[in-house]
């Protein structure tokens, strides 16, 4: 831990997730939605904890909800460990099923789900206390990797960030969002760490908040020079030449590179590109969603029109006026200069470069 000259505390902000316990633990959350003034865990017992914690975004990032929804996919079978196992698989689909409706667009949530569906699937002889553990290992694996990968991301994109300069970034795709240091998040925390001098322009991210609240609290954390702005600000801050680069995570990704992310990415793209701006993803291959040609297919989640009309408790628009809530849009990838993976950087961003990336391996 150490301060600046503004006396700002750097320190490792506390987990995001962690699994306490065996096979009858409990799966302990940061609540993101007390962020940044307060820094409160609850701990979820119930697959209707998870759900909630999933839904009312107290977890949240694609990475995230997936490795939180296969250790509520443990927490969901507890009460069958002493039945037969067909009892117990009873209990896994029911349980799968209902994890999988808390929210439609990251496709990391139906990804860990359907894998930890395939590991009961693939040991029929194993007793319900038996398979109850290997779902555990395996929900301990899909943490793993997660951590990995964000390290892997971070490496591959930190060689193209500016070696001085600004860097926009939309919503929080940082550790909050994963089990690790985060994709977009990854990325900076690495250029940083090796010496490149670059100023994080963070969205405020509307209507919750998640850039001003999330992103700044992470980076700041970290000791990386932060500028806070208003989304409606990104074009004139591009304008004035106080971005080299944009780097923003994602929740569901086609098979031909368009890219879905928080509500307000698209436009970010758009105005990088009238800039000349390199605007960068950071995913991790699991948000690729292969049976979906484009982002055209991809389902947007519509939030209560509640977080715009009175976001946080406060009424800031008249009673009975119409809102509209998407929670995410929608990047074509022609907008995209490249995507970073674990794997490596796909570009130009198509199908065939998606293909040739993520399916040869």
């Amino acid at each position: 831990m150490r301060t600046d000259s503004k006396n700002v505390v750097f320190s490792p902000a506390p987990p995001t997730l962690e699994w306490i316990g065996g096979i009858d633990g409990v799966l302990r959350l940061l609540d993101q939605t007390r962020l940044p003034l307060e820094e409160t865990t609850i701990d979820c017992r119930t697959a209707e904890d998870v759900w909630e914690a999933i839904r009312s975004l107290r977890v949240r990032g694609a990475p995230a909800i997936g490795v939180s929804a296969a250790y509520g996919v443990v927490i969901g079978v507890q009460s069958a460990t002493t039945a037969n196992r067909d009892a117990f698989d009873a209990s896994l689909r029911r349980v799968c099923e209902y994890l999988a409706t808390s929210r439609p667009t990251a496709v990391n949530l139906f990804w860990a789900i359907d894998r930890m569906r395939r590991t009961a699937t693939e040991s029929p002889r194993l007793d319900a206390k038996a398979m109850a553990e290997r779902l555990l290992t395996e929900a301990r694996a899909i943490e793993a990797e997660d951590r990995a990968m964000c390290l892997a991301i971070g490496r591959n994109g930190a060689e193209l960030m500016p070696s001085e300069g600004g860097v926009l970034t939309h919503c929080n795709a940082g550790g909050l969002a994963t089990a690790g240091d985060g994709t977009a998040l990854a990325v900076l925390f690495a250029a940083h760490q090796v010496g490149k001098r670059i100023r994080v322009y963070a969205d405020e991210t509307r209507p919750l908040l998640q850039g001003a609240r999330l992103t700044t609290w992470e980076l700041i954390r970290r000791g990386v020079p932060t500028t806070l702005i208003c989304d409606s600000m990104a074009g004139q801050v591009m304008k004035e030449g106080c971005i080299q680069a944009v780097v923003v995570g994602a929740d569901r990704i086609a098979a031909n590179g368009d890219a879905a992310n928080k509500i307000g990415t698209y436009s970010v793209a758009v105005l990088a590109r009238a800039h000349d701006i390199p605007f960068y993803v950071a995913a991790p291959s699991s948000t690729f969603d292969f049976s979906l040609p484009s982002g055209e297919a991809i389902p947007i989640e519509i939030r209560a029109s509640e977080e715009i009309t009175e976001g946080f408790g406060r009424r800031t628009a008249p009673r009975g006026v119409d809102a509209y809530n998407p929670a995410f849009d929608v990047t074509p990838a022609k907008l995209i200069t490249g995507i970073i993976t674990e794997r490596g950087v796909i570009r130009p961003v198509n199908a065939e470069t998606v293909q040739r990336l993520l399916r040869s391996v």
